[in-house]
């Protein structure tokens, strides 16, 4: 039965990974629907945002009464209370179910579904491959319990930590092939954020549908590319706390988290990611490490914050992924 529950559960996975991107600020979540024989007769994930839930899209596509006496599996304890659509718990009892497995429960408070289907005679079994649930929709809890965007910091740097000479030339450090996909990346995103200082040394367009400029002076001007397209947001010495001569960024996370924003893409020089850094505001590091070496101290670090004396101060990350986009290597890590 535990193989069983880990292959449909892994399916669901799946599934719930397509709506990466569309579905903000609900979670990721898919569904898989067996009969009472373990046959498969339908399978769902939440598509979009506003949209039908997972078990909800699943179960709707049933034309009788397949699912009777059989076993539901989505990765999120199902819903109870009622949001953009009705609870999924009342159409799982309705369609009578006999067995419901969920990998993690919801951290929402508002959500009891586990009670709800126990109630109605429903066999639940939860934890079914809970960490691997907890990491896909990592961006979710972190909104729910903390009441704040999850991070991402992108660089881009030669092997000796460079993302740009003494007098700021970067064009460009790595390939086409990297650059494409850090365009990919941002759609993942709710927000695109960076530093004034990134804006006047690169004038970039970032597309996107919602950027956080970094400005506490104010220097931007109105002709910027980055003004051209997508809302902007420009966090200030007017509209945000002063702390330690810079902005408060965690201030500023707040704020975005208020205007509807779950997950922050940054992108930005030293001094800023330095800043996240010793703040504690990055939740995972993107690096894109180009084959080459500068060879210049007094070229421009992607980190730049502190001075440290020993090797144990060091920030210690958790590597869970590695790409290459030749001749780039990319390494993804939890902080």
């Amino acid at each position: 039965m535990k193989n069983l529950d880990e292959k449909y559960m892994k399916e669901c996975f799946k599934l719930a990974i397509k709506g990466n991107g569309k579905v903000s600020p609900n979670p990721m979540v898919g569904c898989v629907v067996l009969d009472k024989t373990g046959n498969i007769v339908s399978k769902g994930y939440h598509k979009k945002y506003g949209e039908n839930h997972a078990e909800r899209d699943a179960l709707l596509k049933l034309k009788h009464n397949e699912a009777e006496g059989g076993t539901l599996y989505v990765n999120l304890e199902p819903c109870s209370h009622y949001g953009k659509t009705p609870p999924c718990v009342d159409l799982i009892i309705e369609h009578k179910l006999a067995r419901v497995v969920f990998a993690m429960r919801d951290p929402n408070p508002k959500v009891n579904g586990l009670s709800k289907l126990k109630k109605a005679g429903i066999k639940v079994t939860e934890g079914v491959l809970e960490e691997e649930a907890k990491f896909l929709n990592r961006i979710f809890i972190k909104n729910i319990t903390r009441e704040l965007p999850y991070v991402v910091l992108k660089t881009a740097t030669t092997m000796d930590g460079k993302i740009a000479s003494s007098n700021g030339d970067s064009k460009w450090i790595t390939s086409d092939k990297a650059r494409a996909e850090v365009y990919k990346m941002r759609k993942s995103f709710d927000c695109i954020m960076t530093s004034s200082n990134t804006v006047l040394a690169d004038n970039p367009n970032m597309v996107h549908k919602f950027k956080c400029v970094l400005d506490k002076d104010s220097k931007v001007p109105k002709s910027a590319n980055i003004f051209k397209q997508g809302e902007v947001f420009i966090a200030n010495s007017q509209n945000t706390p002063i702390k330690n001569n810079r902005l408060d960024l965690e201030h500023v996370l707040k704020e975005l988290y208020k205007k509807g924003i779950s997950s922050v893409f940054v992108e930005c020089g030293g001094t800023l990611a330095g800043a996240l850094l010793k703040e504690g505001l990055i939740d995972e590091i993107y690096q894109f490490i180009a084959p080459k070496i500068f060879n210049d101290n007094s070229g421009q670090s992607c980190f730049n914050a502190d001075i440290k004396n020993t090797i144990s101060e060091c920030v210690n990350l958790k590597i869970y992924d590695i790409k290459f986009f030749e001749p780039d290597l990319l390494i993804k890590s939890l902080v």
